[in-house]
């Protein structure tokens, strides 16, 4: 058996390169190519190749928002350890998780929702623009769909990529039908490294 020699400051530029050594012939769109290529790195699963989706000029509207000082709102807190918040503070944003807040439980116990939903609820009430990054909970999507219809919230842009059985293949559909900037991994896959990593990628691409 044998192995590569890489230096630990090199693993990540050669498993890019490996990355796209394997795509072969594969063309990607250029804009969309660094945000496919870091959740195949994430997730070493090449089949993102064809479910992840991009609203028209997703990741461009993304960036502007962000770049503008947008926060970004997910659902768990690994997402938000995962995420580049030294990057994201250039801008002048923060990142917030509110799922383990006491209100949002007290809410989610007294409606009889979950927490994932009632934290929506409670992201509704910032003053900030908002970039929303769902990696694990579809009723999320589903409460911020909601809120959108509702008139009491306008996302910035919505990464939807929870992953799971119950209600998640229906919950990203309902959020590419909103006339929203969006990138949503279709399907059963996802998860709180996906939407943490989608979200990096826009960041490191916007130096």
């Amino acid at each position: 058996m044998q192995f590569e020699t890489v230096l630990p400051q090199e693993i990540e530029k050669r498993s890019f390169e490996i990355i796209t050594e394997e795509l072969g012939d594969v063309q990607l769109d250029p804009v969309q190519a660094p945000i496919i290529k870091r959740v195949i790195h994430t997730t070493a699963d090449f089949e993102y190749l064809d479910t992840l989706c991009f609203s028209e000029n997703a990741v461009q509207r993304l960036q502007e928002a962000l770049r503008d000082g947008a926060c970004i709102v997910t659902d768990t807190q690994m997402a938000k350890a995962g995420i580049s918040k030294r990057t994201l503070e250039k801008y002048g944003g923060k990142v917030y998780c509110f799922m383990g807040d006491e209100d949002v439980a007290q809410s989610a116990a007294k409606n009889g929702t979950t927490r994932a939903a009632a934290s929506m609820d409670k992201a509704a009430g910032l003053s900030q623009n908002i970039v929303f990054a769902v990696g694990n909970a579809p009723t999320a999507l589903i409460r911020l769909h909601e809120l959108m219809e509702q008139g009491k919230i306008t996302p910035k842009g919505i990464i939807g990529v929870p992953v799971g059985f119950v209600n998640v293949v229906q919950a990203k559909e309902l959020i590419l039908q909103c006339n929203v900037p969006c990138i949503v991994a279709r399907g059963r896959k996802g998860g709180s490294n996906v939407a943490a990593a989608i979200c990096n990628a826009l960041l490191y691409t916007m130096e």
